[in-house]
């Protein structure tokens, strides 16, 4: 580039020989002294070294030289100043390149160097060039860093030394010398050229800003230095980082041309902060969607509080993506849990509260909440320091009264529960590698459609996703794997947890679980569960095997369809029940498990892959369908795969409602039921009642409370042989477990029926 050819800008001086009246012996400003008709200038035509000079008498201690036009000095432009001197006779001087920095008013702009490197004359008719380089950035050879505010410039030359000296100096030359620094003026920018300093204090905004404005497509570039940046910068073209940017944590970097992790890693030359400036620039960046980690690996060293890294928003609510890379925890105390000791108390009719906490303010919001009658995977959701109150996730099932708690706050490496609400929020292709140091993520307080897809979550030290509010609400999982930390652990040895739910509508599908103490809680209703496979066995011998999924209300509403459900097994309880009895409702309801896969090895006999276990008398079974699954135990035999844990209470068969046990498949189960169940009877002596036990073919040890038919099998016969065509009445919930019914025939008969009995009612 050629300022002079592209836009036809006059940098050069006019000649000597055009009059001496525009050179003056200050500063060149208007109304300063021109050598025109001095005593000590005059113009030498004819000269053996020059075509024509100026001949200067050097009576000053510093004598000046300064050309009065306004050499304008443009954005990007780097000026070289020069010319060629000789001394005539008397004393040596030394002599150097100077100017006049204006600015648009004609005033000076003061605080910047204007002069060039000095020479020292040393013999007499030597001629000698001089010259210096103006412009606006610190660029490497430029010996007038001149910055943005001057406008435009008088140049010429000082004469310093001694006085009495003679000295012919040629005409100047003024060019645009731009090309030198950057070779390819029409692709690159450099944010240097608009007054960039970096140093690493000075404030680069305004610089960068320029730059941005006037790249028009071109590539700006950032070259070596650390760039001070207070306040948000926006680059809408491409950018290339040599030097690093430094900036305070409300101030945004958005790269709309380079908006992926590898270009922020460049920019700030750190990975865990270029992160976290990148999050801050997608939630304020309307022109991306998604933010690339470029398959590049984060190495992190503490909790990431991202909403604090975007100081300006608690709350957001447009699809966000974060995709394609890894992060991975580094060793570092910092991931220890925080553990605190308080004493609080519990009042089931204010079932999402404690009240009177002690301490209340040394409880982390989000730490997991221990004590008496306290489910699993209940949370500090919020905390009131006025009130010495603490909001629950979940309420207690058996938690009245004043106890002691502990309050345990897990690490993790992304924690969202400062976002009062987030939602719409996805993360995909992204590697959790928590190396047993921490946890993955924990969720938003409030917020819908969370989304993890084709994600890993490896090693959680004691979590994978953690809900403690409603921020779970309408959650998709989506091929993701959950690979424990613990494989080399038996199951009463492990502890951690993939996830938890306590809002509806989780849609959990095709994922993979390895060997976690529990793969998930479910506290919500209505959700899909499709596709899944989740193990948690071990080596161990008649070993036991702790739940796979816990599903945490009594109306659950879900579907379990298609997984594979691998030594572990499916726990409905009602865990997060302030008033466990059952006084009203559904009760343990609306669960449909369809074709899944069964499978345990090594198990104790009394393993089951369905458990129930009702906190609080007087639960029922209401609208539960079982059908088409696969139950198989091989290594060992199971005596049944449905049972109810009477831990805390048992249900009331007498109520079962709409309970379909169906089309499912046993292998090396020893009690193997139905509802309906199909009971083949014989009566081989003849009676006029028959007790038909259904104890053993009846899910969850069930009372026979309806028959759908009785069908004779053959003929039926009385004592003399002959055929008897008569029907019974039949008796329901007979012998001590209401298990059994009784046939009453007119009179005694003997033979064989078909009876159809149900643990149910319609």
């Amino acid at each position: 580039m050629n300022k002079a050819i592209t836009d036809g800008v006059l940098l050069t001086p006019p000649p000597f020989e055009n009059g001496l009246d525009v050179w003056s012996s200050g500063d060149g400003t208007p109304g300063s002294d021109t050598y025109d008709g001095s005593a000590n200038a005059l113009f030498v035509a004819a000269d053996q070294d020059f075509a024509g000079a100026l001949e200067l008498l050097k009576t000053d201690n510093i004598q000046r030289l300064r050309y009065m036009g306004q050499t304008p000095l443009l954005p990007g432009c780097y000026l070289r100043i020069r010319t060629r001197v000789k001394v005539v006779s008397g004393s040596l001087p030394s002599v150097r390149i100077a100017g006049y920095p204006a600015r648009g008013d004609g005033s000076a702009v003061g605080g910047i160097t204007t002069v060039g490197p000095s020479v020292t004359l040393v013999s007499y008719g030597e001629v000698v060039e001089v010259s210096a380089i103006v412009g606006v950035g610190p660029r490497g050879g430029v010996d007038m860093v001149w910055g943005t505010e001057p406008i435009y410039g008088h140049f010429g030359l000082d004469l310093t030394g001694p006085n009495g000296g003679i000295v012919r100096i040629d005409d100047f030359e003024i060019e645009d010398i731009t090309s030198v620094f950057l070779r390819d003026m029409l692709s690159v920018v450099d944010v240097t050229d608009f007054g960039a300093v970096g140093d690493g204090s000075t404030d680069d905004t305004v610089a960068f800003e320029a730059a941005n404005a006037a790249a028009a497509g071109r590539t700006i570039y950032v070259p070596a230095g650390v760039f001070r940046l207070n306040g948000d910068v926006t680059f809408d073209h491409p950018v290339r980082f040599e030097g690093t940017v430094s900036m305070p944590t409300e101030a945004v970097l958005l790269l709309r041309r380079n908006f992926d992790l590898p270009n922020y890693i460049e920019a700030f030359e750190d990975e865990e902060l270029a992160f976290r400036k990148g999050f801050q620039a997608l939630l304020n960046n309307v022109d991306h969607e998604s933010f690339d980690l470029g398959g590049r690996k984060v190495n992190v060293t503490e909790p990431i509080d991202m909403q604090a890294a975007v100081p300006d928003r608690t709350f957001y609510a447009t699809r966000r993506v974060i995709r394609n890379g890894q992060l991975e925890a580094a060793v570092s105390s910092v991931w220890d849990d925080d553990v605190v000791t308080s004493q609080a108390t519990y009042d089931p009719s204010n079932a999402f509260q404690l009240t009177s906490v002690t301490n209340v303010g040394a409880v982390p919001v989000g730490a997991l909440i221990e004590g008496s009658g306290v489910g699993r995977e209940v949370y500090v959701r919020d905390k009131n320091v006025t009130t010495s109150s603490i909001t629950l996730s979940a309420p207690l099932y058996d938690g009245a009264g004043t106890q002691n708690f502990t309050f345990r706050k897990f690490k993790y490496m992304l924690d969202f529960s400062g976002f009062s609400q987030l939602s719409k929020f996805v993360m995909t292709d992204i590697e959790f590698q928590c190396n047993n140091r921490c946890s993955a993520v924990m969720l938003a307080i409030t917020g819908s459609t969370f989304t993890l897809r084709d994600c890993f979550i490896t090693r959680p030290k004691d979590r994978g996703i953690t809900s403690i509010g409603d921020g779970c609400q309408g959650m998709f999982i989506d091929r993701c794997q959950f690979l424990s930390g613990e494989d080399e652990l038996t199951v009463p040895n492990r502890k951690t947890i993939g996830f938890n739910m306590n809002a509806n509508d989780l849609k959990l599908r095709d994922n993979r679980a390895t060997r976690f103490r529990h793969f998930g809680l479910i506290a919500g209703q209505n959700n899909l569960i499709l596709g899944n496979h989740f193990f948690q066995g071990d080596g161990v011998e008649n070993g036991i095997r702790s739940a796979g999924l816990i599903l945490a209300t009594t109306n659950t509403g879900s579907v379990l369809a298609n997984n594979y459900v691998d030594n572990c097994f499916i726990e409905w309880t009602n865990e997060h029940d302030p008033t466990p009895a059952f006084t009203g409702g559904f009760s343990f309801s609306a669960l449909s498990l369809t074709d899944n896969v069964f499978l345990s090895a090594e198990v104790a006999p009394w393993f089951s892959y369905l458990v129930v276990k009702p906190h609080g008398a007087g639960h029922f079974l209401n609208g539960v369908s079982i059908t088409g699954n696969r139950f198989r135990c091989i290594n060992g035999t199971m005596d049944r795969v449905e049972r109810v844990d009477t831990t805390f209470s048992d249900l009331d068969m007498s109520r079962s409602k709409n309970v379909v046990m169906t089309g499912n498949s046993y292998n090396n189960v020893s009690i193997q039921v139905a509802c309906p169940a199909m009971i083949d009877f014989t009566q081989n002596d003849e009676a006029d009642t028959w007790l038909i036990d259904a104890a053993q073919v009846l899910p969850f040890q069930g009372q026979a409370l309806s028959v759908d038919s009785v069908i004779t099998l053959g003929a039926l016969r009385n004592d003399a042989s002959v055929r008897q065509y008569a029907m019974p009445h039949v008796d329901l919930r007979q012998g001590p477990d209401r298990d059994q019914i009784r046939l009453v025939w007119p009179t005694a008969v003997q033979g064989r029926v078909m009876a159809t009995v149900r643990m149910d009612k319609k």
